[in-house]
């Protein structure tokens, strides 16, 4: 009775989710923009409330403050609205960790605290500003592609999950995530590849190899990112990464694939 539950409210959750995220990102640019940096800055403080969990001081307003700025600079610059250089801002605003840490008389790790501070940054800041270099590829906003990476991620997480159930026996990487498969990754890739496929017949956004290379991406980085995701959550020895989304955990627990995927699919978009 108790997984009949979990599995009604994981999917529950779930379709939930997506309609905000679908329904965000086809009503337009602005409407993408605000669940979008929502999702960002939920995720950064996620972050950081986990690594304060382990009696560490990565002073997480600023952190987040940062991260929500390079978001919006982010998003302004990539639709034209704002120059490049504006982007200089970040770091001496960043720099401001240093000078913060120097007056911290009850840091005893200050470099350590820096070093994850920067960490959150880099980790979940980055990935999702560029986000927005995805949806204005074209030089203007475009649902497109962003809408289709989405799809083949939850298509290739589907696929892992019941190929895993029916024909899961070889550990994938049994050290960091034991329920993980070979088999699993395997339908999960095929399910990514045909969701690519199907999606590049009715979109315009991107050529049938462009997405299949998408699709490839999504399977490799997306898993690691699972891999690094789990990784994180041993060294903080928790479950998941919070309680925000019913059934699923928390916002780095559903975006965890995403957030890995997302810089090496801008380097595919950008050089080729």
């Amino acid at each position: 009775m108790n997984k009949f539950s979990d599995l009604y409210q994981r999917i529950i959750s779930a379709t939930a989710g997506a309609a905000i995220i679908v329904s965000s990102l086809i009503i337009g640019e602005w409407a993408y923009f605000v669940v979008f940096l929502t999702i960002s800055l939920l995720a950064q403080w996620e972050f950081y409330r986990l690594i304060k969990l382990q009696s560490y001081l990565p002073i997480r307003l600023l952190g987040v403050a940062i991260g929500g700025g390079l978001f919006i600079l982010s998003f302004f610059v990539a639709r034209g609205s704002l120059n490049s250089n504006f982007y200089f801002i970040i770091f001496p605003i960043a720099s401001l960790i240093f000078l913060i840490k120097l007056y911290k008389k009850n840091d005893n790790n200050p470099f350590l605290n820096i070093a994850l501070f920067y960490l959150g940054l880099t980790y979940v800041a980055l990935p999702f500003a560029l986000m927005n270099v995805v949806v204005h590829y074209h030089g203007w906003y475009s649902y497109e592609i962003l809408l289709g990476l989405m799809l083949i991620i939850w298509a290739s997480d589907t696929g892992a999950y019941f190929a895993g159930i029916r024909f899961g026996k070889r550990k994938l990487f049994e050290r960091i995530s034991p329920k993980k498969s070979w088999e699993g990754a395997i339908g999960g890739a095929l399910t990514a590849v045909a969701f690519s496929i199907a999606i590049s017949r009715y979109s315009t956004g991107l050529a049938m190899w462009q997405w299949i290379i998408v699709s490839l991406i999504v399977v490799i980085a997306g898993t690691y990112g699972d891999l690094v995701e789990s990784m994180f959550k041993r060294t903080m020895q928790i479950k998941d990464s919070g309680t925000s989304i019913p059934g699923h955990g928390g916002f780095l627990d559903r975006f965890d694939s995403l957030i890995l995927a997302v810089p090496f699919i801008v380097v595919f978009l950008k050089l080729f």
